[in-house]
Formats: structure tokens, sequence, C-alpha cells
């Protein structure tokens, strides 16, 4: 239990930080930055794990059956579609607030996925969770309101890049989507980390076979949206720059952070047993939550911001911490 719970932390940390690079590209457009660290992302760093890490890989993919492997591979594309409306999300409001509120509607619908496919727990245990995610939910709002106060405070163009409300939007819908992440590692775990035993690899190897199915059904999605808008907004010449090796480097520390949280977080489920997929989840996601508002603050996203809009921030973290505790005595009620 300790050791799963520790890994949830660990994820988390990880996947707070991912996005920070981020900031500080150069020459780089939205489309630039967030297509090169995706290639990375889902393309090369699954490969380069799976390759260099996982013995009798082909085999292994084989033997997934193949309605498993079906449904890992479509929740796994409306993940894909999920995690590019993220990024998006970002560059409209902000990467404390992006990541607040996208992974707040990940946990809000994510973490009772396990559940459906598993079993709905008793009553009581229920009743618990039900509870923490309605907490959960205020603590989203909160936010959203915090960030209309904020773009109140900077008197942002309603109508550009900036557009808070246009932004929550991208964040909520993203989130709903990227919840075939829970979906793809609920359904696929079990088999594959059967498979990937009998060929001899070490137990926390099975969630770099599950993410690696994860990563690149996704990817498909994400390359085909992100070559769409390099041509038409004639993006691509941005790449030639003196500043792309350094580019290059931000993107591949943050595709690394991404995929290594994934790997980390399926890994907690596991070691947390028939409860892991949501508690992990839970754990996984507030601490990524927590660590990007800290990293948002930090990097001065809301400096202008009043006192008011950041005590609804405050609050909103602060429910969404609250109704986690809340899903996870539920889990334990279930056990």
């Amino acid at each position: 239990m300790i050791t799963g719970i520790l890994w949830a932390i660990i994820a988390g940390l990880m996947l707070g930080l991912y996005a920070l690079p981020e900031k500080f590209t150069k020459d780089f457009a939205f489309e630039n930055t967030w297509s090169l660290f995706f290639a990375i992302n889902t393309f090369v760093v699954p490969n380069l794990a799976a390759l260099l890490l996982i013995d009798g890989f082909t085999g292994i993919l084989s033997s997934i059956p193949v309605g498993v492997l079906t449904g890992m591979i479509i929740s796994s594309l409306l993940w894909g579609i999920g995690m590019l409306m993220w990024g998006k999300a970002i560059n409209h409001i902000g990467m404390s607030l992006g990541f607040s509120i996208f992974i707040g509607t990940v946990i809000l619908v994510g973490s009772l996925i396990p559940f459906f496919l598993r079993g709905v727990p008793a009553t009581p245990a229920l009743l618990t969770i039900l509870t923490g995610i309605a907490v959960v939910l205020v603590g989203i709002i909160a936010n959203g309101t915090a960030g209309m106060t904020r773009q109140r405070d900077e008197n942002e163009d309603a109508n550009g890049d900036g557009s808070m409300g246009l932004g929550i939007l991208i964040a909520v819908v993203g989130g709903l989507l990227a919840t075939g992440f829970s979906y793809a590692n609920t359904l696929g775990f079990d088999s594959i980390h059967e498979a990937s035993q009998a060929a001899g690899n070490a137990a926390w190897k099975s969630s770099i076979i599950v993410m690696y199915v994860v990563y690149l059904s996704g990817g498909v999605a994400i390359a085909i949206y992100f070559a769409q808008q390099l041509t038409v907004k004639k993006r691509w010449g941005n790449f030639v720059t003196r500043r792309f090796g350094y580019n290059a480097v931000l993107a591949s520390i943050m595709g690394i952070l991404n995929f290594a949280a994934s790997v980390a977080f399926a890994y907690a489920a596991f070691s947390l047993g028939n409860t892991g997929g949501t508690v992990g989840y839970a754990i996984f996601n507030t601490v990524a939550v927590t660590v990007a508002i800290m990293g948002g603050i930090i990097t001065g996203e809301w400096v202008k911001a009043s006192g008011k809009a950041r005590r609804l921030l405050y609050i909103g973290l602060s429910c969404m911490i609250g109704g986690i505790l809340i899903v996870a005595v539920g889990n334990g009620l279930s056990a």
C-alpha cells in the first residue's frame, strides 16, 4: 500500500512539472512547441523504452486479446484528442488554471471508470465516493471563477488566445475525452501484466507496455491534428531556427516526464490492488494539480490577479484535495 501511494505521488510530481519547460521555448508558436513535444512523447520515448527495457515485447503485444486491444486503442485515441486540447487550454488560460480544470474534470469522471469495469462498491462506500466527487466539482467551479476573475483583473482580450471562457471550455471537454487513459489502463493491464510476467519481465515493466499502447494510439490522433494545423497556419518554417536544438531539449524533457509519470501511475495502481485504479488515479492527478498551480504562481501567472482571484484559486485547490481525501476514504470502505 505504501509503495503504491509513493509511486502515485512521484507520478503526480512529474506530471505537474512536465509542461513547465514549454514556457521557455524560443521562436516557436504553440503548434511548434506542442507538436514537437507530442512527437517525442508519443512515438520516440515509448519505442525507446520498449526496445531498451522489455524482453519479448512483440510476443507480449500479440498475446493481448483482440477485444481488449481494440478497446484500448479506441479509448487511447480519445485520450490523445483530450491531451492536445489540454495543451491548447494551457495556452489560453495558463498552466495553473489549465491543469486544475482539466485534471479536475479527469478526476471527476476518470476515478469512477475502474468501478464500472471491476464492479460498483457497497452503498456506504459509493455514497462516500460520490460525496468526494461533489466536493471536487465545487473545486473545479471555484477554479473556473478564479480564472474569470483573473481575466478581468488583467484586462485580457476575451476574443484572443487568452480567452478565459473558451480556455475553460476546452479544458473541460479535453478532460472528459482524456478519461480514455483510465479506461485503457484498467481494461488492458491484467492481460498485459500476465504476458509480461510470463516473458520474465519485472512487475513494473508491465506499465511500460500498457503505456506503449496508450501513447502510440493517442499519438496518431495528435499527429494528424498538428500536421493540419502547422500546414494551415504556415508554421512549418518556424522549425528552421537556431533555437531548434534548445527547444528540442525542452520538448524532450517534457516528453520524458509525461511518459514516465504515466508509467509510474500504472505501477502505482497495480501496487494498490483492486482499488488502485481509483485511489492511485486520485492521488496522481491531485498532486499534479498542486504542483502545477505552484509552478504557475512561481512563474508569475497570478502576479496581476486580485486577492479575490487568488483566494478563489486556493479555495478551489483545497476543495479538490479535500474531495480526493474523501474519495480515498470511500475506497477504503470498499476494500
